[in-house]
């Protein structure tokens, strides 16, 4: 009887422990989604999540691409003090050091069952040259599943797959598609671990370019009324559909390979979804869905948000961000209240009561926002540390930034000149006030090096 009761409360707590799925697009932009004002793209199962959950308008990236977003969501901490400011090349000697604890190893120490589905980017590669690599099952996770350990830049989503040669394939048909095979493998993810609390990330691959999408859906898109068009390039003269660079795939604008590879995530979405729905675990689990970066200006916009993937504006570093938790995040709401990705960490700590031994956290939690969005927050600076030796292919600048409520203040390294925004006023950051407004330039400036000196960080 004694362990009858025992075993009943155990069951009882792990069911109160919500299931965290974390569904992270690589490159996607503000704007793309219907939900936030896109009416190429189609994106209705993101969109229905939106309308049952919360949608956030100002939920910010640690950094404007992606190695450095990765290590503020696995630690909690500012990528300028982890020391990963930049995305790390396929032989980089740099590696998120695994004396951190990960935000899967805090989750697993609870009890969950781990698991990642896809990319990691958090480590050169030992395939690639790199002295040595720490891939996420040192950090924690219990499941690796179809992610890279070689280098993942011009994308390859047709199999067999560049960035892992080793990875079998599983769907059937004579093209296997990555977001298809990473939608398969969270699906089964979950049903392997239904009967206990787990964590999976979701970590996609698309839309960072080469965008590629799957035949019958660029079709589809490239008969839309404004399409985006392109030749096909060089390499591909013949248009083969399965091959990097057909036709449409370096459209400006209402891309069509975009948009089929992101309706693919769309679809995986509305999947995950259903059988969360099918085994009942809907009403225990927290489902968000969100970016690393901004999208790349060379193949869509960010707007009504200036610049994109490499720029410290808004279109850089600014994210689309929908959580959906049936009965406890409020639906139908809009937040407004500025975020960042390594508030998550502290945030699913909250949520979910772990607890242990971790690192210093910059984050906060964000919790009580998802029953109220309007709930009073500390109030706080954000700031962005993106050192580079040359301007990114994209066009980003080595530059450094600072949030103060309205106030953005962008200090460039490169020529020692600044840029100031009232966000509140000029969300696009078409004015600048710096001649305005001189004092508060140089009192955000002064925040701003008193906060790289606080973290080390130097360029």
């Amino acid at each position: 009887m004694i362990l009858f009761l025992l075993l009943l409360c155990f069951f009882s707590r792990a069911q109160q422990r919500p299931n965290i799925i974390f569904i992270l697009a690589d490159d996607l932009g503000y704007s793309e989604l219907g939900c936030y004002g896109n009416s190429f793209n189609e994106t209705p199962a993101l969109d229905r999540l939106a309308r049952e959950g919360m949608r956030f308008t100002s939920f910010y990236a640690a950094a404007p691409v992606c190695s450095p977003y990765r290590a503020a969501l696995m630690t909690g901490q500012y990528p300028a003090r982890i020391g990963i400011t930049d995305y790390l090349r396929p032989g980089a000697a740099r590696h998120l050091d695994t004396s951190y604890v990960t935000l899967a190893e805090l989750l697993k120490a609870q009890g969950y069952r781990t698991g990642i589905v896809g990319k990691w980017h958090l480590s050169g590669y030992v395939k690639e040259g790199a002295p040595e690599e720490t891939l996420p099952d040192q950090h924690g996770f219990d499941e690796v599943l179809v992610s890279e350990n070689r280098g993942i830049g011009e994308g390859t989503y047709f199999y067999p797959y560049d960035f892992n040669r080793e990875i079998v394939k599983q769907l059937p048909g004579a093209h296997e598609y990555i977001t298809d095979r990473q939608n398969y493998e969270a699906l089964e993810f979950i049903k392997r671990n239904r009967q206990q609390p787990f964590f999976l990330f979701l970590s996609h691959y698309a839309v960072h370019t080469t965008v590629h999408g799957q035949p019958e859906l660029v079709r589809h898109f490239q008969q839309k009324k404004n399409a985006g068009t392109s030749s096909p390039t060089k390499q591909n003269p013949g248009n083969d559909p399965y091959k990097k660079w057909p036709a449409g795939s370096k459209a400006s604008g209402n891309n069509p390979h975009l948009a089929a590879q992101l309706k693919t995530i769309d679809d995986g979405v509305a999947a995950i979804v259903g059988l969360l729905k099918e085994l009942g675990l809907d009403q225990n689990t927290l489902l968000i869905f969100t970016s690393d970066n901004g999208g790349e200006t060379t193949i869509t916009t960010n707007a009504p948000l200036r610049g994109g993937k490499s720029t410290l504006y808004e279109g850089g570093v600014r994210e689309p961000f929908i959580a959906w938790w049936p009965g406890n995040v409020k639906a139908s709401a809009i937040c407004k209240q500025p975020l960042a990705n390594y508030d998550l960490y502290p945030t699913l700590m909250a949520l979910t009561g772990a607890a242990g031994k971790h690192q210093p956290l910059d984050g906060i939690s964000f919790a009580p926002l998802l029953h109220n969005p309007q709930a009073a927050m500390p109030q706080r600076n954000f700031y962005w540390h993106y050192p580079l030796d040359q301007p990114h292919f994209l066009g980003g600048r080595s530059a450094g930034s600072i949030r103060s409520g309205a106030w953005k203040l962008i200090s460039f390294f490169d020529d020692g000149h600044k840029e100031l925004y009232n966000l509140d006023e000029d969300p696009g950051e078409q004015t600048d006030l710096s001649a305005k407004y001189p004092s508060r330039v140089a009192g955000l400036d002064a925040a701003l090096r008193n906060w790289q000196k606080e973290v080390h960080a130097s360029h």
